[in-house]
């Protein structure tokens, strides 16, 4: 499937309508659905009038910007007016959303097709999709294979050419976790710079919306319109040479998969190849990282789902229900402290950044695991598959910071692995900047 850019080019130069590229998404979900299971709502009658509608408008002379008739694909915690939006549960049923998210109402202004609205973990409450009211979304590299959560039926239909675009929720890195597990790019903004209002929570304290996409470049686009602020072109990328990266290795390198390990250290290689300069850093309270994110979004989960949870808790997937119901005896000092804690990360992430344009890290400790596993065999090793898929991007989520997933290369077996950049909290497009100018050293199909 084309990029973004690719058809604005095509789209522009009348060689291709937003209505045929909305009809090749929706036979390619026709055809694959099926087997993925991406889609819990697939949206083809409302696709297709748009995207006529927005080939009438271009033809008048009306161009909305970069995302005009892209079809794009979003998770089932946005609301779209007159759709309902499941968070596939079915404690959710019968609801219909009365108006747009922000997030929606801001990609419509811009032209975007809405293709369908993609499946979950319930609740975002997950790493692997499995737990869904609507059976689990399957990688479309080894549909065995989980492709990540809890965004990952809007992963899932990317990387299967069911949309130039989608977008997804992002809590403990329910964005970058899918992008590395089905080998596409995936962008968690700075906390609160793209609204979070009319998107069912899971932490209102920790969750971020953004885009997954093919390139970096797609992203930006993306992203331009999220905060409302669309550009006609991706920014620019800083030189490559000169930029100076911090390498987390204590604790974030501690704890990967041998092939993961290889194909990090073979694209940091290729940006000292090309001028990077590569410091080992510590961020010292790392390993207190699980508890506080633990403490904070289980609260704020409970507290969301209190009433559901004594009136309709048979409603719920059992692994969901249980972390809902651990969230009621979280302590108040407890988070009290979590919040504290979170206060001490931020500061060491800051200090990090403060003589360096980025951190570099693995996104994902692991290749996308099977469907069903609850261990992973890590160093002759089992670990728990949900803690060890949240290890590396959970951080970001509690401390704020723009983070962003690209792309490194694949396993033995064909599977994705995915390097991280981090940027200052506040300068996502200076992230985006720096990521456009390592993706060719970074990213490898």
């Amino acid at each position: 499937m084309m990029t973004i850019e690719e058809f604005g080019r095509a789209l522009r130069a009348r060689k291709t309508t937003s209505e045929q590229i909305a009809n090749e998404c929706l036979r390619r979900i026709e055809a694959d659905n099926p087997r993925l299971n991406a889609f819990i709502l697939v949206m083809a009658d409302e696709a297709r009038a748009q995207a006529r509608e927005l080939d009438r408008e271009l033809a008048a002379g009306k161009d909305r910007g970069p995302l005009h008739g892209v079809p794009i694909s979003i998770k089932d915690l946005f609301d779209i007016r007159g759709t309902a939006t499941t968070a596939a549960s079915r404690v959710r049923e019968g609801h219909v959303a009365d108006r747009d998210a922000t997030a929606i109402a801001r990609l419509r202004q811009a032209g975007a097709v809405f293709i369908g609205k993609t499946n979950l973990h319930e609740f975002a409450f997950g790493t692997t999709n499995e737990d869904s009211a609507f059976g689990p979304a399957r990688n479309p590299i080894d549909p065995a294979r989980s492709p990540g959560g809890s965004s990952g039926g809007s992963a899932a239909s990317l990387a299967a050419g069911m949309a130039l675009a989608t977008m997804g929720t992002c809590t403990g890195g329910s964005i970058r976790i899918p992008a590395a597990a089905c080998g596409t790019v995936g962008l968690k903004p700075t906390l609160g710079e793209i609204p979070t209002d009319g998107i069912v929570p899971l932490s209102r304290t920790m969750d971020h919306a953004g885009p997954l996409t093919q390139t970096v470049g797609d992203a930006a686009l993306v992203y331009e319109a999220l905060i409302g602020e669309p550009r006609k072109t991706p920014p620019a990328p800083v030189p490559v040479r000169g930029l100076r990266f911090g390498v987390p290795r204590k604790y974030f390198c501690d704890l990967l998969d041998e092939e993961v390990r290889a194909r990090f250290e073979e694209a940091l290689e290729r940006l000292r190849a090309a001028g990077v300069t590569l410091d080992d850093i510590e961020i010292r309270n790392a390993a207190d990282l699980g508890t506080i994110y633990l403490h904070l979004v289980l609260a704020d989960a409970a507290a969301y789902h209190a009433a559901t949870l004594e009136s309709m808790p048979e409603k719920y997937q059992k692994n969901v229900r249980l972390r809902l119901e651990m969230g009621r005896y979280v302590l108040a000092e407890d988070y009290v402290r979590a919040l504290a804690g979170r206060e001490i990360l931020r500061r060491e992430v800051d200090a990090a950044l403060g003589a360096h344009d980025a951190l570099i890290l693995p996104t994902l400790p692991i290749p996308a695991p099977l469907i069903g596993a609850d261990t992973v065999q890590i160093a002759g090793k089992a670990e728990p598959v949900r803690n060890v898929m949240l290890r590396l991007t959970q951080l970001f989520n509690v401390t704020g910071h723009p983070a962003i997933a690209l792309p490194s290369g694949r396993t033995n077996a064909g599977l994705p692995c995915s390097v991280q950049l981090v940027g200052n909290r506040m300068a996502t497009d200076a992230l985006l900047r720096v990521a456009l100018a390592c993706e060719p050293h970074i990213s490898r199909p």
